[in-house]
């Protein structure tokens, strides 16, 4: 794979970023692909290995040294090929996975794994420009039909698997606009959203056929879902927030990062204020701002707060700081453990770590801020260090602390499933099939809050399993 002596010959070179200055002035992605004799050179950098970790780092379970080495040779479509056969969607998972493939990298002993995530996305990218990507209609129809409920990128994954697979595919969305997560939860900056648009296009030229703004145990019961298809996927998201169970949280200026993002991410697609903050206009500029929560959600609130205008940005944890380096004779080629420093952390933003929140200080209505109190952690116990206690002037408070699994009105209480100890849909990834005949799960309401790699990989082997269940015997790739 690649050159024999590309990897003594290069270092690891990343992609670039706009600078901060640029741009915090819009919403628009902006990272800057280097050109294609780079990525080619850094593709040559794949070495021969005789087990190829990437592999298992990978949970679509990309075929990463064959992509790498037909970009080292120039041969882009085939490149493009190889990619698609385990990846339906690598414009998005070559934008905002944090890449454990690269975590697993045989060069990430010595910190210089192939740069795998830049590859992927100017594959893809290139695959678009050149028009390659095109609808893969069935030769024939199987006469079965499936309903899909939720679009995020499980439901698009399998929905896509299955309509190629020749059967008669509904995709339903509560929202008014397809990719769940993709689309209202992830910024912008991040993602643009014409990116999920086009996929749909294809989609919908294979085949699969778009239910929005109908919420499946609202808008449509689940047994008319029963009575006319001959499966069901439930392939919503885990949406059920943590709450913050403290004095004052009831507070106006404590809110649900996830009501935060989707508002910015509805006046981005055009939407009046009306129908993108029907609860108010949630808006950081010229506010202090704190975000509880260290992982992604909460950087994305960063990143977002900081385009808005805020007067300042503190992000807390109550977890002990991460060590900026991991000691890879333990992890490696395991993710590890350690220090992340995101593009909107750069932007601007004060972390603080082991911190524990104890009251939101206001006057009932207006949050004025945050008290708190740092915390010590011993063999996984927490312990409050005795008079450690300070405040944080706070003008809104933004939850961004992981969420407990789906929502269970509606749609799960109407299906009847078992659930799991933790509230997710019980099912395995074995044959995805839940506790209920004909109906399957997948994604993040089956296996709680993951990655949208790891919710394309359930909607793709979900999908075989519902081909093989309906027709006996399935060619889908699992």
């Amino acid at each position: 794979m690649g050159k024999d002596t590309g990897f003594l010959e290069l270092d690891r070179r990343e992609r670039d970023y706009l600078d901060p200055e640029e741009r915090l002035n819009n919403y628009r992605e902006f990272v800057v692909q280097p050109d294609d004799a780079t990525l080619s050179s850094q593709a040559s950098r794949c070495m021969d290995c005789g087990i190829p970790y990437c592999h298992n780092g990978c949970p679509v379970n990309n075929m990463i040294p064959d992509w790498n080495h037909l970009v080292y040779e120039n041969d882009w479509k085939n490149a493009l090929d190889v990619l698609h056969s385990t990846n339906n969607f690598p414009e998005f998972t070559g934008r905002i996975c944090p890449a454990p493939c690269e975590a697993s990298c045989t060069l990430n002993i010595v910190d210089q794994p192939v740069t795998i995530k830049s590859i992927e996305a100017a594959i893809i990218d290139r695959g678009w420009d050149e028009g390659w990507v095109t609808p893969q209609v069935p030769a024939q129809k199987t006469g079965k039909s499936v309903a899909v409920v939720g679009s995020g990128p499980a439901g698009m994954a399998c929905a896509q698997q299955l309509a190629r697979a020749g059967h008669s595919v509904t995709l339903f969305e509560k929202s008014d606009r397809v990719g769940g997560l993709l689309r209202y939860g992830i910024p912008d900056f991040k993602m643009e959203k014409h990116l999920i648009s086009r996929r749909c296009i294809q989609m919908e030229a294979e085949g699969v056929t778009f239910k929005t703004s109908k919420e499946v145990g609202v808008d449509v019961s689940f047994k008319s879902l029963q009575e006319n298809f001959d499966a069901v996927v439930l392939s919503g998201g885990s949406e059920d927030a943590r709450p913050l169970a403290i004095p004052g949280a009831e507070m106006d200026g404590v809110r649900l990062a996830m009501e935060f993002l989707t508002q910015q991410n509805k006046r981005n697609a055009g939407d009046d204020e009306v129908r993108a903050a029907p609860r108010g206009s949630l808006l950081a500029t010229g506010k202090n701002v704190v975000v509880i929560g260290g992982g992604d959600t909460g950087s994305d609130c960063v990143g977002t707060s900081n385009r808005q205008g805020a007067k300042s940005v503190t992000q807390l944890e109550i977890m002990p700081k991460p060590p900026e380096k991991e000691d890879k004779a333990l992890t490696w080629p395991d993710w590890p453990l350690k220090l992340r420093t995101s593009s909107s952390h750069e932007e601007g933003v004060d972390r603080d770590w082991a911190v524990l929140t104890k009251r939101v200080v206001g006057d009932g209505e207006k949050v004025t801020g945050l008290e708190c109190a740092r915390v010590e952690w011993k063999d996984g116990q927490m312990q409050e260090v005795e008079g450690s206690a300070f405040t944080i002037e706070a003008d809104l408070i933004l939850l961004a602390m992981g969420f407990v699994g789906p929502k269970k009105a509606g749609l799960l209480e109407q299906a009847g499933v078992e659930l799991t100890g933790r509230g997710n849909v019980d099912a395995n990834e074995d044959d995805y099939i839940t506790s209920v005949p004909g109906v399957f799960a997948c994604g993040d309401m089956r296996r709680g809050q993951s990655l949208v790699v790891w919710a394309i990989r359930e909607g793709r082997q979900c999908a075989r399993s519902v081909d093989e269940a309906l027709m006996g015997v399935s060619e889908l790739p699992r």
